[in-house]
């Protein structure tokens, strides 16, 4: 005896080997036995065997139509046997039982299952929407088939053009057309990004940068409502000073400038004037929540997004030849350069001039500080300041910056709208110079100075703290270890960072002798600084990105095939004249930091953007200057 039973959803036949009524001992075709019960049994049957009944029952089931099947079988619920026998107008054979027990079975569609061998075929409505649906994903699987041979051509149909923005930053896996388009990516090896290059869908890897940042940080876009910018206090004292900032030619936010008076008898009042916005934006006000929602300035190489609209910018920034409100420190300095005293005013204070590094550095510099100086503008105030830079340098123990590592300018000549036409050109210049560590060093005594200030009096502020070699904001006075400062506060720069604005309201209302504006447990003010910390090296890190998709196109530029660098450590090196950090899997183990090597360079990949070099042979000079790492401060 042989029995057609159901098992794991499928159908076998096997041979009877004992019978215990409940239950039965079944050997299968391969030789394989088994136990099954005796309610799993289908169909008994003498002839053919087990394995011939399966191979005669496919080929009749695929030749017998479901829609015929469903013309024939009445409303209700029937035995596949029963129906077997309508089926053939007699006993059906066993193949012939079987065959359409697999019919109905292949057929879910049309016959839902009842049980052991038991259907009912599907209401007509229901059926109609169940063909409709089948049609519709046959019809899909057809177009993503289609789409696949197109994209794997490198071709780009309409369907997933009007797609490409999605697939790259935010694909809807749901959809047939994401579907297709991994299926591609996956048969060509590409990413998406390189597959809808190669199709044409990204006509600049500039561009494929620039959108996904702005999709993520500025999904209702970078441009300003209209807004105007609010009037600055009328009442403020005039300061006596000659006040002049030091900046590079493409600041436009200048928040700080510099000032020297005589003191007969005593010394010296240097004068640190910050931009003070925070006069005139009041804190829950539109503009306040223009800059809470961006902020800080998004800086990248040939254009920026700035925290405040242009016309609010404009109206604080210290412009030369302006006079500008603003928040002012002013150090009592002696003789031997120390700080006897310190004062803080809100005032007006007249910008005589904006410096700029290229006009300055020329003739101020290390090379000449030491010797006379040109008749320059601002020649007495400069050096004086300088002095006083390394005096105060000295007192804390630390360099305002790395001694020997280089700052980058990019300059790119062109529309950015088209970025396949700019040309890039990269400026490099030393940190350190006298102009760079004059500015730091007067920074940082403002910023330790009115953090001291607000903690003596017990008022919130964002602090910038560094303790066993990590940076990170802090709402307490804890040591700044890399500056060498018992607290350090960012004050300096309220136009372009919202914690410096936030500070600034702070400080103005302790010179004001009015209530702050934060709590000292305020949540908004723990909210502000998380937000702002976080956003904050989110935008540097897309700085660095877009600057090493500059960096690759000035080799490109070129044809800059080989090209020098630094060891760093292990793997990793710093190209010659670029911000430019990349690991060098070729390289020779253990080679010292500041070894000097030769690479090649092998591929320039903008979509990454990425750049791989071969080692091609050491240099026999060590440059260990180039070998320290920058610290974040």
């Amino acid at each position: 005896m042989n029995v057609l039973f159901e098992e794991d959803g499928g159908f076998k036949a096997g041979v009877v080997m004992a019978d215990n009524d409940s239950s039965l001992q079944i050997e299968m075709a391969s030789g394989k036995r088994g136990k099954i019960k005796a309610a799993a049994v289908l169909l008994r049957f003498e002839q053919p065997g087990p394995a011939a009944l399966m191979e005669r029952a496919a080929p009749l089931a695929a030749g017998i139509e479901a829609d015929f099947l469903w013309e024939c079988v009445s409303d209700g619920e029937f035995s596949f046997l029963d129906f077997a026998r309508d089926y053939h107008g007699r006993d059906p054979a066993p193949e012939e039982a079987a065959a359409v027990l697999l019919a109905l079975h292949a057929a879910p569609v049309y016959f839902h299952r009842k049980g052991k061998g038991r259907f009912r075929k599907a209401p007509a409505d229901i059926l109609s929407a169940a063909l409709a649906s089948l049609e519709k994903k046959r019809q899909q699987a057809l177009a993503m088939e289609g789409w696949v041979a197109e994209l794997t051509a490198f071709r780009l149909p309409p369907e997933i053009a009007a797609l490409s923005d999605a697939l790259l930053y935010a694909p809807d896996r749901n959809r047939p057309e994401t579907k297709a388009f991994e299926a591609a990516c996956a048969a060509t090896g590409l990413t998406a990004a390189q597959l809808l290059f190669r199709c044409g869908a990204i006509k600049s890897a500039y561009h494929l940068h620039y959108r996904r940042f702005l999709r993520e940080h500025f999904a209702k876009g970078a441009g300003f409502p209209a807004i105007a910018a609010p009037l600055a206090p009328t009442d403020l004292a005039r300061a006596d000073v000659r006040a002049f900032s030091i900046d590079d030619v493409h600041t436009t936010e200048i928040d700080d400038a510099l000032s020297v008076v005589d003191l007969p008898g005593v010394g010296k009042r240097i004068g640190i004037h910050i931009a003070a916005p925070g006069l005139a934006i009041a804190h829950g006000s539109p503009l306040d929540g223009i800059a809470r929602a961006r902020l800080s300035t998004v800086y990248m190489p040939g254009c920026k997004i700035t925290m405040l609209p242009d016309a609010v910018v404009q109206s604080y920034t210290l412009a030369g030849g302006a006079d500008c409100p603003a928040l002012s420190l002013y150090l009592t300095v002696n003789e031997a350069l120390e700080i006897v005293g310190h004062e803080s005013r809100l005032e007006i204070v007249h910008i005589a001039a904006n410096l700029r590094h290229h006009e300055v550095e020329p003739w101020f510099n290390e090379n000449t500080v030491d010797g006379p100086l040109p008749d320059q503008p601002f020649r007495d105030e400069l050096l004086y300041l300088w002095h006083f830079a390394n005096a105060c340098e000295a007192r804390r123990g630390k360099p305002a910056a790395i001694q020997g590592v280089h700052d980058y300018t990019f300059a790119i000549a062109g529309d950015l709208a088209d970025p396949e036409a700019c040309t890039v050109d990269i400026a490099e210049r030393q940190r350190g110079s006298p102009l760079d560590k004059l500015v730091a060093e007067l920074m940082i005594v403002a910023n330790t100075t009115w953090g001291g200030l607000l903690a003596e009096k017990n008022i919130a502020c964002l602090y910038r703290a560094q303790t066993q070699g990590k940076a990170r904001m802090t709402t307490s006075p804890l040591p700044h270890e890399g500056l060498g400062v018992p607290q350090y506060a960012w004050m300096t720069s309220p136009l372009r960072r919202y914690c410096d604005l936030i500070n600034q309201w702070q400080l103005i209302a302790c010179l004001r002798g009015e209530n702050p504006v934060f709590a000292r447990k305020s949540a908004e003010l723990f909210g502000a600084m998380r937000d702002f910390e976080q956003t904050y090296a989110a935008y540097n890190d897309f700085q660095r990105l877009m600057e090493r998709y500059w960096c690759l196109r000035w080799l490109q530029q070129r044809g800059i095939d080989a090209i020098d660098a630094t060891v760093r450590r292990e793997q990793l090196v710093k190209l010659d004249h670029l911000p430019l950090l990349l690991r060098v899997p070729s390289l020779p183990a253990n080679l010292a930091a500041g070894q000097r090597v030769h690479l090649a360079v092998t591929a320039i990949d903008l979509l990454g953007p990425e750049i791989t070099c071969r080692f091609a042979g050491l240099l026999g000079e060590m440059d260990p200057a180039e070998a320290v790492e920058d610290e974040e401060q």
